[in-house]
């Protein structure tokens, strides 16, 4: 832009100048001061280390957190969550930034609906609460490959959480984009961010002695300006701490938590304490009990690390849910994935509800505010819908023809490395690979991380980590053999993220002998999946039907819809879609017996349910007002 010449704009010029006159005098007639917010004045250190304590600009500050994550929680519902967080007498929110939501395909970003990262943030901070922020670019969060994009595997040489080159071209432009986002958002700029997490848990992955440098030079690069952090469990402090950086443990028994202060005063002398993550459950895996820690000895742990002069924040204050595939998964001796709910035996239930943890500690947390607690919200209502009945049905094997191309290919190609997606590959759902056999014998390959195998449309058995050979039958003339494989989340915690792509891994064999020309289906399951079934798709379910299918039926409502549970007894494993929406997976080996259905998706009216079933179809779908998951606070 030029210089500002009065001499080709005088009117202008004067009115400007006139206008910038009066509205000076107008402000300071008006005292222009007191018309900035409270929370708005003042901010020039923002949060920082003072000795043992936080200071926040002149005042001794405690931090009082509890995590809850935007993307497990329907938008809907994000304010009824975060009120009952400031009533039980919270003043800090935590929350994890999941990469692979937020860039679902290199370079494509998505921070809409669910994903609305600014919009959470600052419904925080109208609620009165700060916020530190867990950008990663690793999360963990028990979230498919620890919160890291699935097409980074797409580089056989990938090694994540490193200083690899093709790994911090990805960071870079990521955090180009996520940063322009956050960096409005913090204390200093009059945003509700006091401090910021460099990575999380590096110390207990430890591969490269440059990589948390170049994420803290990442992150400062582009504008954070607040108190950094680092968060380590016992296995990582020693090797997680890092000079400019605060660091914090994470822990569940008050047993460890003189041990590892006492290690935080040997390396980073007097500083103050905090426990990032004080576990106020844990989570489940399929096929394993259901986790329950009980409400005594969470207070006695709560009081224990404030007695020891120590902040805390509640992982998790609220769970929430792992809708559509996003669940993570591990794999030290044996590979456990995560079930849907994200429920965590926390304060707050899956479904937001009240529990004894969360009475007891409101009552803990008031006593030392000084103030009457906000009041608590009332809880959401709850409804048992009347049983639904499936009425038409399309197997899978119908299906594919209304499905986009297959890939066709000479070896298999794992899910990753598939050229859908504009060239980014498959991040979730389910893989079909199909050839032609000609005899029967044994079948042999590595199958991530579950494969159905079926000769024509027959199912035949499994092939998963523990069982990596199957008897193929006899046959007559050209057969056709199938592997439906499902992807059941990617390790979001190890040494073992690297080795992480799905689908068919390497070559198939058939009596040693590799098969050849195969055609493969990706299915996705996202939205546009199902646009392809129209009505006159589907068909009448017939008395035997041939699995795998899809189910249709109606749910109808006729009131204002409220939250609900979906319980599917008699049905074996698959995934649930409401309106478009995927609830997630169910298996009825358990712990997890129902899916959360929150009535923010449902529609007075009719709605849409879709069952995706591998195995076995029950008569009905059933709903109730309480989730089956074993919770212990109904029992305190």
């Amino acid at each position: 832009m030029g210089k500002w010449s009065i001499g080709r704009k005088p009117g202008r010029a004067l009115g400007l100048l006139l206008l910038v006159i009066v509205g000076f005098l107008v402000l300071r007639r008006s005292d222009w001061y007191n018309l900035i917010p409270a929370w708005l004045k003042h901010r020039q250190s923002g949060l920082k280390a003072n000795g043992q304590y936080f200071m926040l600009e002149d005042s001794t500050f405690w931090i009082f957190g509890g995590s809850m994550h935007y993307f497990r929680v329907p938008k809907e519902y994000w304010r009824d969550r975060l009120l009952k967080m400031k009533a039980c007498g919270l003043n800090t929110l935590t929350t994890y930034v999941p990469w692979n939501l937020h860039e679902p395909e290199r370079g494509k970003f998505d921070f809409s609906g669910n994903l609305d990262l600014e919009a959470f943030v600052l419904m925080a901070a109208e609620i009165g609460l700060w916020v530190i922020l867990r950008p990663g670019p690793y999360i963990c969060s028990e979230i498919d490959l620890g919160g890291l994009p699935s097409w980074l595997l797409q580089d056989s040489g990938m090694r994540l959480r490193t200083t690899y080159k093709g790994f911090t071209e990805a960071v870079d432009l990521y955090f180009d984009h996520l940063m322009s986002r956050v960096v409005p958002l913090q204390y200093k700029h009059g945003g509700p961010i006091i401090a910021v997490q460099v990575e999380n848990e590096y110390g207990s992955y430890n591969k490269d002695p440059a990589y948390m440098p170049y994420i803290k030079k990442a992150l400062e690069d582009r504008g954070i300006v607040e108190l950094l952090l680092t968060s380590d469990n016992k296995d990582g402090l020693q090797k997680g701490v890092m000079d400019g950086v605060l660091a914090t443990i994470n822990l569940q028994s008050h047993h460890e938590l003189q041990l590892l202060t006492n290690f935080l005063l040997s390396v980073q002398r007097v500083q103050p304490k905090m426990v990032m993550e004080y576990w106020t459950g844990w989570f489940d895996s399929w096929g394993g009990p259901h986790n329950i820690l009980d409400s005594s000895d969470v207070l006695k742990t709560v009081s224990a690390i404030l007695d020891a002069g120590s902040s805390i924040n509640l992982y998790m204050f609220h769970g929430g849910t792992n809708f559509g595939f996003i669940n993570g998964a591990m794999h030290f001796h044996e590979y456990k994935s995560d079930v849907t709910s994200y429920d965590y035996d926390a304060v707050l239930t899956e479904a937001g509800d009240y529990t004894a943890k969360y009475f007891k500690l409101r009552g803990f947390f008031g006593s030392l505010s000084g103030v009457p607690l906000p009041p608590q919200p009332d809880l959401l209502p709850k409804t048992a819908y009347e049983p639904l009945r499936p009425y038409l049905y399309l197997s899978l094997w119908d299906a594919l023809k209304y499905m986009e191309e297959p890939v066709n290919s000479e070896k298999p190609v794992n899910m990753e490395n598939l050229p859908v997606n504009n060239g980014n590959g498959q991040s979730f759902g389910y893989t079909l690979y199909e050839t032609t056999i000609a005899s029967s014998g044994i079948l042999s390959g590595l199958v991530r991380d579950r494969g159905q195998v079926f000769v024509n449309t027959v199912s035949v058995g499994f092939l998963d980590y523990e069982k990596k050979k199957i008897v193929i039958p006899l046959i007559q003339g050209y057969t056709r053999l199938r592997i439906l494989v499902e992807n059941r989340g990617r390790v979001n915690y190890g040494n073992n993220i690297d080795d992480q792509r799905k689908g068919l891994i390497g070559n198939i064999y058939l009596n040693d002998s590799p098969l050849k020309k195969f055609r493969i289906y990706s299915l996705d399951m996202k939205k546009s999946f199902f646009q392809r079934f129209s009505v006159d798709k589907w068909s009448p379910i017939p008395e035997v039907p041939t699995f795998p299918a899809f189910f249709l039926g109606a749910l109808p409502i006729s009131l204002s819809p409220f939250d609900t549970f979906m319980k599917l007894e008699g049905w074996e494993k698959g995934v649930v879609f409401i309106n478009g929406q995927n609830l997630g997976r169910y298996w009825n080996i358990g712990p997890q017996e129902t899916l959360y259905l929150p009535g923010a998706w449902l529609d007075q009216g009719s709605n849409q349910v879709i069952v995706f079933e591998e195995k076995m179809a029950g008569p009905v779908i059933q709903f109730t007002e309480t989730p089956h998951l074993g919770r212990s606070q109904y029992l305190e």
